[in-house]
């Protein structure tokens, strides 16, 4: 989750968001060269008294400066289209979950189970005990199995509004009238925290969301309590 002071991604909890980090540390290094480069050439230009006479509509140097840029995006666009047909991918989820948003809380339903749904709000400062995050907390979280194929179908009762999970590298619309997909799966236990990242009225703040992720074991002990 995020703390204080950081500058930097959340750590990764999914392998979606490992490659989304790799990705950024990929192009900020292309961006980094560019810059050092671009950086050095302005330096000499201004405390370099010479001139070429041969650079003004030279053909070399302007087949050059648009080769170089055209060869630096080939190597940003071919792992950046890599990575959106990895996030698109959904290849036989193992649970699927139906997640509607509302102003402001959210609901879960485990379509692959009858009678398992409940709403989820977040726990207000009255009622936060010591270990509970303050605007980040839920009454009901999600559980879901580590190391398994999740597939959340999304959508919104009134507003628009945005199912964000950052560690886990998830953010998707919940549009009215439209069922968005996506899939993603932890890779380890632990608890993660999002929030709604479209400004969906009054409350868009206070309408947090808490994944639980537990072994499969744990899982089916869960499911067998709560079905």
């Amino acid at each position: 989750m995020a703390t204080t002071k950081m500058l930097s991604l959340q750590d990764s909890s999914s392998p979606l968001m490992e490659q989304l980090s790799f990705f950024h540390d990929h192009a900020l290094l292309v961006l980094v060269i560019i810059t050092i480069l671009v950086g050095q050439l302005m330096v000499n230009l201004f405390f370099n008294n010479n001139i070429h006479r041969y650079l003004l509509e030279g053909q070399t140097i302007e087949l050059i400066w648009t080769i170089l840029p055209a060869i630096t995006l080939i190597f940003i666009a071919l792992p950046s289209l890599h990575l959106v047909y990895i996030l698109d991918e959904i290849n036989n989820p193992l649970l699927t979950i139906k997640t509607l948003g509302h102003q402001w809380y959210w609901s879960y339903e485990y379509s692959d189970y009858k009678n398992l749904e409940f709403d989820s709000y977040m726990i207000p400062m009255s009622e936060m005990k010591l270990w509970n995050f303050r605007l980040l907390d839920v009454d009901n979280r999600i559980i879901l199995p580590f190391k398994s194929q999740i597939r959340m179908l999304i959508s919104s009762s009134d507003v628009i509004h945005s199912w964000t999970t950052p560690s886990l590298g998830v953010k998707i619309d919940a549009t009215p009238g439209r069922l968005n997909q996506i899939s993603f799966s932890a890779s380890r236990t632990g608890m993660f925290y999002g929030q709604c990242s479209e400004i969906c009225g009054a409350n868009h703040s206070f309408m947090p969301i808490v994944i639980e992720s537990i072994s499969p074991k744990y899982f089916i002990k869960w499911l067998n309590k709560n079905v």
